[in-house]
């Protein structure tokens, strides 16, 4: 996880002397082998250096074409580097290393912003052109590395951190009310703004050009719902999604340093784990080594996956480092959140932290993750309604029989007639039913109780520009839920959340369920293939029968990580309860906050509310001017 900043000045002025460097300094944590910086005139460019392959060891940042017209900052590397140094040395050029970064630089010097449909990987990156006199800025397909701006009219500056952008003296500290709002509410609506006014996010996916006007951003690449996959029975699913899966493996898993593996005993991670296992059989494994990482929750009941972890482990033949649970006070995330401005991530998140830093302490800089498995794996019982529509009835007949054996005649013809025949009713009839529900269930959108009558008004205007997937642009009904998780706010808020914590130990995650082609497939399979009877990742387990253990292919149960949130948040209820509300009147009603506190024992009803009390808790600790560890704070 390297670091990238940059200020460019289109009114011809001189980049003041020693900025740039104070912008990387407030991101040194992310350049442990170097800090570099490319300062000319009106630009200048900063990387902070984290090397994660063979590749970058040779490797500098900003890096210059031959000619000096175009310099780079990148941090993220090229997964299909095989295929691009092919088709740029076919193109003519001469490559003076091996590395990523000008594999990049080269492919923007033959296809100018076109180059990002030949790259595929986790980048964020910035490009000065000097011809042209405009910086071309990409993050990558899905979001995992960041990328922030601000434009004041003729100054454009960018970083990987939030915090770096608010270091420049002219970069106002003005609170985002409307992007409060939306996180205290825990409703989620906007992808490309932060905390703080005038401060952006590039989204994922999206690519600009900034010449002098103002930056406009556009999307590159989407998933297509309406693509064909060469499969025409399950098996041929089964083979092309474990083919995929096996390559997304193998492509993240270059590294000069030994490979470390989240093995959770989930059916994701202990899928990568025992994919990866198979590839350094067979030599294919692009790290000298492979160790596989799990935290020991065997004093939580509710999160201990120890047993399937260990089964994963005896699979293979490879034993399992097991590490302690990382619990840090309420001190740690307040002194995350003052220094970089933002959300600190969560306690139940936090907790894979001494893992991470368990491998890294063992030499490993790449750890796999099983992220994004929930995504696009899991399934719902729309398959009724998507083998209704397309008449295919011997599958429907198989998706009943298998849901009778899971759950008995009753509940799965309540799921037949719910999931399958009420959405072929016509739109007025439908429209009653949802009339009658919102009746009988009351008002189906949240009310968010605790926020000021102004803070309510900021967030109604937020659902009026709500971001909505149109019918019609969906081949299948089921295909709403997977483009909902791959642009959901608050899971690309967190993939970024999470990215700073692993550089702050040194370590780049990389999770092969985000390959886009993964992504593609996902959104190109029939529902009945995500959830089989009681079956979850139906096709997952189908597909790596005898990669994954028995244990783990029957497995039909889920660690839930939901009482170490909630044990958290019980321990600092009269911080929550008292000084929070009276700190910030202009945003949160006291009395309704006292609503949101938890009980003594977890309530699953509560878990929304519960989002919402810790985002609260997060805003006041990063705005707030106390000192959380004194008296008047407590």
């Amino acid at each position: 996880m390297s670091g990238i900043a940059g200020i460019v000045r289109f009114d011809g002025a001189p980049v003041e002397r020693g900025l740039i460097e104070k912008m990387t300094a407030a991101m040194a944590y992310r350049g442990p082998d170097g800090v570099n910086h490319f300062v000319r005139g009106s630009i200048a460019l900063g990387h902070c250096m984290l090397r994660t392959t063979p590749q970058s060891l040779h490797e500098n940042q900003p890096l210059s074409s031959d000619d000096e017209a175009v310099t780079l900052v990148m941090d993220g590397r090229v997964d299909n580097w095989e295929d691009l140094q092919r088709e740029v040395v076919m193109r003519g050029a001469r490559l003076r290393g091996k590395s990523d970064a000008e594999l990049v630089l080269r492919a923007y010097e033959f296809w100018g912003p076109d180059c990002l449909g030949r790259i595929d990987g986790d980048f964020a990156l910035a490009i000065w052109d000097e011809r042209r006199r405009e910086i071309f800025c990409a993050r990558d397909r899905i979001g995992v590395k960041p990328f922030h701006y601000h434009w004041d009219g003729k100054t454009f500056v960018f970083a990987s951190d939030l915090h770096a952008i608010l270091a420049l003296p002219w970069v106002p500290r003005t609170p985002n009310e409307g992007m409060l709002a939306e996180v205290m509410a825990d409703e989620w609506y906007t992808r490309d703004e932060t905390l703080w006014l005038g401060v952006m996010r590039l989204t994922a996916a999206h690519c600009m050009s900034v010449g002098g006007s103002a930056p406009l951003p556009r999307q590159y690449w989407a998933p297509d719902p309406w693509a064909t996959l060469p499969c025409s029975s399950d098996d041929d699913y089964f083979a092309y999604y474990r083919d995929l899966l096996t390559e997304s493996v193998r492509r993240r898993s270059r590294s000069h340093r030994e490979l470390a593996c989240e093995v959770s005993g989930g059916l994701d991670s202990s899928a990568l784990f025992c994919l990866a296992d198979s590839l350094e059989r067979q030599g294919r494994l692009l790290a000298p080594g492979l160790e596989g990482y799990t935290v020991d929750f065997s004093d939580d009941a509710a999160a201990n996956e120890l047993s399937y972890a260990r089964a994963a482990g005896a699979h293979v033949g490879r034993t399992i480092h097991e590490v302690s649970p990382t619990f840090h006070d309420i001190d740690w995330f307040a002194e995350r959140a003052a220094a970089f401005l933002d959300m600190p991530g969560a306690p139940n998140g936090a907790a894979l932290m001494g893992l991470h830093e368990h491998a890294a302490s063992r030499g490993a800089r790449v750890i796999l993750s099983g992220a994004g498995g929930d995504h696009f794996l899991s399934g719902s019982r729309v398959y009724y309604f998507e083998e209704f529509e397309q008449r295919n009835w011997r599958n429907l007949i198989n998706c009943f029989i298998a849901d009778v054996h899971a759950a008995g005649g009753v509940r799965a013809i309540s799921w037949l007639i719910s999931n399958g025949m009420a959405p072929l009713l016509p739109q007025r009839a439908k429209a009653v039913l949802r009339t009658l529900i919102t009746s009988v269930m009351g008002r189906s959108e949240k009310a968010a109780s605790w926020l000021t009558p102004r803070m309510r008004a900021k967030l109604d205007e937020r659902r009026m520009r709500a971001w909505n997937i149109p019918e019609e642009s969906l081949r299948r009904k089921s295909q709403r839920s997977i483009l909902e998780a791959l642009y959901y706010p608050p899971d690309n808020w967190g993939r970024v959340q999470s990215e700073r914590l692993d550089a702050s130990v040194g370590i780049e995650t990389r999770a092969p369920f985000y390959a886009h082609e993964l992504v593609q497939f996902a959104l190109s399979t029939p529902e009945r293939l995500r959830l089989r009877g009681n079956r979850d990742k139906f096709i997952h387990t189908e597909s790596l029968r005898g990669i994954l253990p028995p244990t783990l292919t029957a497995r039909t149960t889920k660690a839930d990580f939901g009482d170490i949130f909630h044990r958290f948040l019980l321990s600092h209820r009269g911080l929550v309860s008292k000084m929070v509300p009276s700190a910030r009147p202009e945003w949160l009603d006291s009395k309704a906050m006292e609503e949101l506190l938890p009980s003594d024992a977890p309530h699953p009803g509560r878990i929304p509310e519960s989002w919402a009390l810790w985002r609260v808790l997060c805003i006041h600790m990063g705005m707030s001017r106390f000192d959380l560890r004194s008296d008047e704070a407590i």
